[in-house]
């Protein structure tokens, strides 16, 4: 196997608001896609591409989570906690980066999750990351042939793979998967407490540092109960057909 990111940033902290009710008792990452919690998904498609640990931060039903992973060593599993305060996704990953090294790591949302093609795309997003090109490479999941996802998309992407973000009032092909890899100089001069990604997504697109590649298969947007159960019977009758 080529280069694959020894660390990853798993985004479990947030409060699933648009998944209730089930995620009033239970925390969003632990809900179940084909009987297996979705945070489950994630680590095992980083065990089978050799991560080797995983940064997993926790606020909302937190101690689920954390009594959830215990055990877990494929990959081995770090804890950054955010009970005392939810810091956004941004935010997030840079209380973590003391945890995440100096190398370039992947950063994965929790719930996201698709069906390949032929190609494992997370091997694909690995063999496209050019350090010297870019500080984030992000996976982007075609909108009109995604499961669950009803918005105008995030962004435009040129031949090269460089990133332009969705005009106002307009529709673009290409929607965020919640998967990329950074390098960690994408952080640098962050601001502090709570701040979405997409900050530092649109600074590394002034600088002409943000590129993207396509997912190959189709991605699940499981944000709500409805798209959950439509995933659920995707997924079924793939597999069952396979």
């Amino acid at each position: 196997m080529s280069w694959f990111p020894k660390s990853a940033m798993v985004l479990a902290a947030g409060l699933g608001t648009r998944m209730r009710p089930l995620t009033d008792r239970v925390p969003k990452p632990l809900i179940r896609l084909q009987e297996k919690p979705l945070i489950d998904h994630v680590l095992d498609r980083l065990a089978e591409t050799g991560t080797e640990q995983a940064v997993v931060n926790v606020h909302h039903h937190a101690d689920q989570i954390i009594d959830h992973l215990k055990g877990r060593d494929r990959p081995r599993v770090l804890i950054s906690d955010e009970r005392d305060a939810l810091l956004d996704t941004g935010g997030g990953v840079v209380k973590a980066l003391p945890l995440l090294g100096d190398e370039p790591f992947l950063i994965h949302n929790s719930d996201s999750t698709w069906i390949d093609g032929v190609q494992p795309n997370l091997i694909r997003l690995a063999r496209g990351f050019d350090p010297e090109r870019m500080d984030a490479l992000l996976l982007l999941a075609l909108a009109s042939a995604s499961i669950g996802y009803e918005g105008r998309g995030d962004f435009m992407m040129s031949p090269d793979g460089l990133l332009r973000r969705r005009p106002e009032r307009e529709v673009v092909p290409f929607v965020y998967s919640g998967v990329c890899i950074v390098h960690p100089r994408f952080f640098a001069n962050a601001p502090e407490g709570p701040f979405s990604l997409n900050l530092l997504f649109d600074k590394a697109i002034e600088q002409g540092r943000l590129h993207g590649i396509r997912l190959d298969g189709i991605w699940l947007h499981v944000g709500t109960p409805e798209a959950l159960a439509e995933a659920d019977q995707l997924f079924h009758g793939n597999y069952a057909a396979a």
